[in-house]
């Protein structure tokens, strides 16, 4: 097996889980901050696609929404080891994703809780999956989101070919065939 591949199994069975259930969150409200350890870290770091990646944080207040749904809202913050598409060499960058979620049963939880629960439409609602919110897949979701699919090194500016070299283009190598009277056509 290898090393890859490894790390990926890795990832698939030992991802960053910190359930939260709605009977855990009191009527005031709970606050929660979330530090995954090296082996978590290393699990997310294998499913997101890094090199690395050396701090993942997250923050979150939670409170009721109606019966049984939640509000949350926080922070995700990560730095995150990639490689620079320019230059190919490694680098980090900074991740910071605001999170505002609304969590409502399923509907086929319980079709009247989920009735009475008015969400306004611009607000985002998912669905609470047997009364809990896994806060550190949440956590790992909103980091995905946030990371730089296209990472360059700050300065770094790509140089393409310029447009008036006939030398540059694909096909460069079959026109100088061609030229040459040496291409073919059968």
């Amino acid at each position: 097996m290898s090393k890859r591949r490894t790390k990926r199994a890795a990832a698939a069975t030992n991802r960053w889980h910190v359930p939260l259930s709605v009977s855990d969150v009191p009527e005031a409200g709970l606050h929660i901050d979330l530090t995954p350890d090296e082996r978590e870290r290393e699990a997310v770091a294998a499913l997101a696609g890094l090199a690395r990646l050396p701090r993942l944080e997250a923050s979150f207040d939670v409170t009721r929404h109606g019966r049984s749904g939640l509000h949350l809202v926080g922070r995700v913050s990560a730095t995150v080891g990639q490689t620079c598409v320019v230059t190919l060499d490694p680098m980090e960058n900074e991740v910071d994703e605001a999170v505002d979620l609304v969590f409502v049963p399923s509907p086929q939880a319980g079709r009247h809780e989920a009735a009475e629960i008015e969400v306004p439409l611009e607000d985002a609602v998912e669905a609470l999956g047997e009364g809990t919110v896994d806060l550190g897949a949440l956590a790992t979701e909103f980091l995905i989101l946030g990371i730089d699919p296209y990472p360059r090194k700050p300065g770094t500016v790509f140089q393409a070919p310029s447009a008036g070299d006939d030398n540059a283009h694909p096909f460069a190598a079959l026109a100088a065939l061609r030229k040459d009277g040496s291409g073919r056509r059968s």
